[in-house]
């Protein structure tokens, strides 16, 4: 059975996007950026989980997503920062209130039935040319990223991105399920859902 590598993410409002697009494309003019984001195919957005996927457990991880939106309300949320990780990766580093880390969490939970760890190139969306960083970083998430070292934010790029002068307000009303691509970008909606009052 086919195997995906996938992100449920936080897809934040169009303001934010184009905020996040608008640096990253400075980031491509100024630092050739391998990281090309878009609002079709390489969605900014805010990583929850990640693991590798049966495809055929989709019909189920969409009930799932269900039952998570009806759970919670449109998310609000603060970007406070640029935060650059130790690979030169620029992301807005977004607050994590109490509302956020328990989504992250409940999704964790949720999902973990359907996530395995071993994400290959043939798992992503497109296999050639992918990284082995890439790999490493959906393999290693459940130990890396989540439960108390979950860290909220938005990737921009690689480059050097100016620090922001006060903190960004903004929404996100949608939960989703991607097909990840390279650099752990999301290029693919495999599954939505909006939050109960979204």
């Amino acid at each position: 059975m086919p195997k995906i590598a996938v992100d449920v993410v936080l897809i934040p409002s169009e303001e934010m996007m184009d905020r996040v697009i608008e640096v990253n494309k400075k980031l491509i003019e100024n630092s050739g950026s391998k990281i090309v984001l878009n609002k079709k195919d390489r969605l900014p957005h805010i990583s929850l989980a990640m693991g590798v996927i049966n495809k055929e457990d989709m019909l189920f991880i969409k009930n799932d997503l269900q039952e998570l939106t009806g759970e919670f309300s449109i998310m609000n949320l603060e970007a406070v920062s640029i935060y650059v990780s130790v690979s030169n990766v620029p992301s807005f580093k977004v607050k994590n209130t109490k509302e956020l880390q328990m989504l992250h969490e409940k999704v964790m939970q949720k999902l973990s039935r359907y996530f395995t760890y071993d994400a290959a190139a043939e798992t992503l969306y497109s296999p050639s040319g992918t990284e082995e960083s890439t790999l490493n970083w959906i393999n290693s998430y459940p130990q890396n990223s989540a439960f108390e070292n979950f860290l909220p934010h938005i990737t921009i790029g690689f480059g050097k991105a100016d620090n922001i002068d006060e903190p960004v307000k903004f929404t996100a009303s949608k939960l989703a399920v991607c097909h990840l691509g390279s650099h752990c970008t999301c290029r693919k909606i495999l599954a939505s859902a909006e939050f109960k009052n979204g």
